[in-house]
């Protein structure tokens, strides 16, 4: 080895031992004649110092050395006085001794300043920073997201291994079918105009696997999907992917939650992150009461206002718009904003409304709880006293409060309350961001409300089992039947989504013909049906996404910033520059002509 110690782990009773280091150069100081360099490692930073009276020709050496120099050291450990001592650094009671030091490489000035890591630079930066990643790494808090990445999925991994799990690899060339994102395809040189799918998930082999026997599954899967990038989401991301045979649906939210609480407790107490529990165990919640309550589905439980539906009070009332929501089979909900009437001026009134608006509400009513209790709003004399505070005293209103309505088809409602909400949590300095708020959401229906093009659409994906109750309902009422799906939320993101899978060929067959899957569509998954004929168990399983929970872990504000290699916006991985062009020979092979 190069070296005999990293810059991260010399403490005061090294003092007086012989060491070599090797890093870079982080900063160099001339300070009376003595030359200092803070050198930097994965592990951490030591000050080495120069004496020219010592050392001359190393003292010359370390005077040429700059910024991100690679240089390796040789020297004495040496205690620095108690009023030198740097509290803020793990090696801040030692420095180091220079008598020997050799540039192992130089460096240009980099295209940023490495040891800046303010939130305004790195978000000016960003495209900057991506295109040399390789630098960016070098700072502290990426180098501890990609270290504290590779700890958690160690974690994971163990966990699940010792507990009789098999991690099996699954083909990364499969076949592309209408599961619902856009495929990555490649093209299948030895079979001409033939095409594999990147795997937008291995949801169809660990099915198999199922069907195979091995009952305790899992794998840390790379998954494609050829859609828009966003904060929480990448067209290339990683999950740890889990089914189990012979299980019913709490079996699995028993082990996930397990897994999730000591994974959290054993990151916590090792110090690699300081994000705690809001509860333990994690709360169930059921998908009709989370919509009411919260509006959507994977709701931010960290703070209260939540939503109360008041449909009834206010049918036949005298405001047109709560009463025609009413009477055309529409909801009223309201929120209650504690404290409002201090924080939010009129301007802020007017942006939360156009938020609504922006999520397809017609406007944002409003009604100020003023001291002594008089109300101010334009809808308390539609609505009169006696109704008004009949729906304050509903919601729980006092003075200083504001109460937000929606009024319209309930999906419309919920849609723009859910982001009024969010919005009103924010504002008024309600949410903890210290705070993991895990959560489960259960008994979702199986299809969407919503027709698409006159068929039904999978709330989750197409093999999902339907309540067996809810069975007759396939052919009377198919939007009614609820299924054994779950999802598995924290702090508004979803983390994971599973479900009881469909092992009965009849009921798979079924489900293909309600979401309108024509006979050739339905060919694609054959080798489903064929497999579910030869003794299928009964299995289940979940998908928790790796990159958005360790986003949540360490407190990022996006994904990418937990990937050692992000792609932008536009799906560009820039420090390679891909995607690129190909040789005209390549196409030709591949029988591919651009046009």
């Amino acid at each position: 080895m190069l070296r005999t110690h990293t810059c991260g782990e010399l403490k005061k009773e090294d003092v007086g031992t012989s060491v070599t280091l090797c890093g870079w150069v982080q900063s160099r100081r001339d300070h009376g004649g003595l030359i200092f360099i803070d050198l930097r490692d994965r592990y951490g930073v030591t000050q080495v110092v120069f004496n020219p009276e010592k050392h001359k020709s190393s003292f010359d050496i370390a005077d040429t050395a700059r910024s991100e120099y690679v240089v390796r050291v040789e020297g004495t450990v040496l205690g620095r006085p108690d009023e030198m001592v740097n509290p803020h650094l793990p090696t801040g009671a030692i420095e180091v001794e220079g008598r020997a030091i050799t540039v192992l490489n130089e460096s240009q000035t980099p295209p940023f300043e490495i040891e800046s890591e303010q939130e305004a630079e790195m978000a000016v930066n960003e495209e900057r920073r991506y295109a040399y990643r390789y630098l960016d790494m070098r700072r502290p808090r990426v180098k501890r997201n990609i270290v504290v990445r590779h700890e958690a999925i160690r974690f994971l991994r163990n966990f699940l291994s010792e507990r009789g799990f098999v991690e099996v690899e699954t083909p990364l060339l499969t076949k592309s079918t209408p599961e619902g994102a856009r495929d990555y395809i490649v093209p299948a040189r030895l079979h001409p105009g033939q095409f594999y799918a990147l795997p937008q998930s291995p949801q169809q082999y660990k099915q198999l696997l199922m069907v195979g026997g091995i009952d305790r599954y899992f794998q840390i899967v790379k998954c494609l999907r050829d859609e828009d990038s966003r904060g929480d989401r990448q067209a290339e991301f990683t999950q740890l992917d889990i089914e189990m045979s012979f299980v019913e649906r709490d079996d699995i939210l028993d082990l996930v939650e397990e897994l999730m609480v000591s994974l959290v407790e054993n990151l916590r107490e090792r110090g690699l992150i300081h994000k705690r529990l809001m509860s333990n165990p994690l709360p169930r919640l059921a998908y009709d009461d989370v919509m009411l309550r919260y509006g959507i589905d994977k709701p931010d439980l960290r703070f209260g206002l939540e939503i109360f539906d008041i449909t009834d009070m206010v049918a036949g009332c005298g405001f047109s718009v709560f009463a025609n929501a009413v009477k055309d089979g529409g909801v009223v909900r309201a929120l209650n904003a504690t404290g409002a009437c201090d924080m939010l001026t009129r301007s802020h009134i007017d942006e939360l409304t156009e938020l609504a608006k922006k999520h397809r509400a017609k406007g944002l009513a409003y009604i100020k709880i003023k001291a002594d209790g008089q109300l101010d709003s334009p809808i308390v004399k539609f609505l009169g006293d006696e109704l008004s505070a009949r729906i304050v005293e509903a919601l729980g209103g006092k003075e200083g409060d504001i109460i937000f309505f929606g009024a319209d088809h309930h999906l419309i409602v919920e849609e723009a309350l859910a982001h009024v909400r969010l919005d009103c949590g924010r504002r008024l300095n309600l949410i903890n961001p210290e705070i993991l708020a895990f959560a489960f959401v259960i008994d979702f229906p199986l299809f969407e409300a919503e027709m698409v093009d006159g068929h039904c659409a999978p709330m989750h994906h197409m093999f999902t089992m339907p309540r067996k109750e809810d069975l007759p309902l396939l052919d009377a009422d198919p939007t009614a039947v609820k299924s054994w799906q779950y999802d598995f939320v924290a702090n508004g993101y979803e983390v994971a989504g599973g479900s009881i899978r469909i092992h009965v060929p009849d009921i798979q067959a079924k489900i293909f013909e309600l979401i309108g899957f024509s006979q050739e569509q339905q060919k694609d998954f054959a080798h489903m049906l064929e497999a579910f004929r030869y003794g299928a168990p009964p299995h289940g399983g979940i998908a928790p996404g790796i990159d958005r929970l360790l986003m949540l872990l360490l407190d990022e504000p996006n994904i990418r910033e937990v990937m050692a290699f992000p792609k932008t916006g536009d799906g560009r991985d820039l420090v390679i520059g891909a995607p690129s062009a190909v040789e005209p020979k390549q196409l030709k092979e591949l029988g591919i002509k651009i046009t």
